[in-house]
Formats: C-alpha cells, structure tokens, sequence
C-alpha cells in the first residue's frame, strides 16, 4: 500500500456516480479520517447534531487502528464500491 494508492481512491470516491448509503458513506469517511488524522481527537458533538454525531460515533469506532490498516481498507472499499456503481 502506498500514498498514491490512497490518493488516488480519495479522488476516485468523488467520481461515484451511483446511490451510495448512508452506512457505506460513514464507514468510508471513518477509515478516511483515521488514515489521514489517526485516532478521533474531538470531543463528542451533542446528540441533536444528527450527522455529526454519526460522523463522530464512526471515526471514533476505528480507533487503535494504524494509519497504514486504515488506508488499506479504505482502498479496498473504494475499489468494492467502484465495482457497484451504477450511476
């Protein structure tokens, strides 16, 4: 796994065209924030910012897990949801 690697999954998520969930969103931006920032490091938002919360509650979940892990599996679920898109 390389930084090109990832980069390049970063620019490809953008050009998604199909419906993607919620749920495979969230799961996307969590291994994304611990490859680029490691383990969450802001404070919980309160429970009525809906989406910042769940953005929150996902990052927080990945924790302990390495940089280089998280950039792996961010790729791989790039590639997996490239090979779904349907738009």
């Amino acid at each position: 796994m390389c930084q090109v690697e990832f980069e390049m999954a970063c620019a490809a998520v953008k050009q998604l065209k199909g419906p993607v969930s919620d749920q495979e969103k969230l799961l996307v931006y969590s291994f994304y924030k611990q490859a680029t920032q490691g383990d969450c490091n802001i404070p919980a938002p309160p429970a009525t910012d809906v989406k910042a919360k769940a953005k929150w509650e996902a990052w927080n979940e990945s924790k302990g897990m390495s940089k280089m892990d998280a950039m792996r599996i961010y790729v791989a679920k790039v590639e997996e949801l490239k090979k779904n898109d349907t738009g």
